[in-house]
């Protein structure tokens, strides 16, 4: 992967989602991310399409209270969680599933999510979550670079391109 994007572990951290071979989404669970006006206002605009998808009891609980926690990361209202998931999982994640079958996969997820395990440190530097880098507290088994051989360089290359995508965003705006 050529990327322009400086990404301070890159070259060392190890990374493969196995979601569905192992892993049922456990990045899903609790992760509680935080949404921009704009990602909330995308998510608000289509929430029939994703209604009918989501687990009942998700489904009642947003129609009644909406989708956005009383909770706040770094300022920006994050999403519900009802019974330990986000309430957009359901067999994986609602609003992934969706943007793909209209042919953007990333379409409608937090930034969060779609980049996962990309972020950015307090200095705004990219790196790849990783236990042990940047105080990541988060203990995942794919967050382990024990847990693979798998270099991140040749796994992350989607969400490498996404993360240059918002900076290049960023720039511009």
């Amino acid at each position: 992967m050529l990327t322009s994007l400086p990404i301070i572990n890159l070259s060392e951290a190890k990374f493969e989602c196995i979601y569905g071979r192992g892993c049922e989404g456990l990045c899903c669970q609790n992760g509680r991310p935080a949404l921009s006006a704009d990602e909330e206002e995308r998510i608000s605009a289509s929430l029939d399409k994703f209604l009918p998808l989501l687990r009942p009891e998700a489904r009642q609980l947003v129609e009644e209270s909406g989708f956005l926690s009383r909770r706040r990361k770094q300022g920006l209202p994050t999403l519900r969680v009802l019974g330990g998931w986000c309430v957009f999982f359901h067999q994986g994640c609602v609003l992934h599933k969706v943007g793909a079958a209209e042919g953007d996969k990333y379409r409608y997820k937090p930034a969060p999510c779609a980049l996962f395990p990309l972020a950015r440190n307090e200095k705004g530097d990219w790196y790849i979550r990783q236990k042990g880098v940047e105080g990541e507290v988060w203990d995942l088994f794919c967050l382990d670079p024990a847990s693979t051989a798998r270099p991140a360089v040749h796994s992350l290359d989607e969400e490498v391109r996404l993360a240059e995508q918002y900076t290049e965003e960023e720039v511009r705006t």
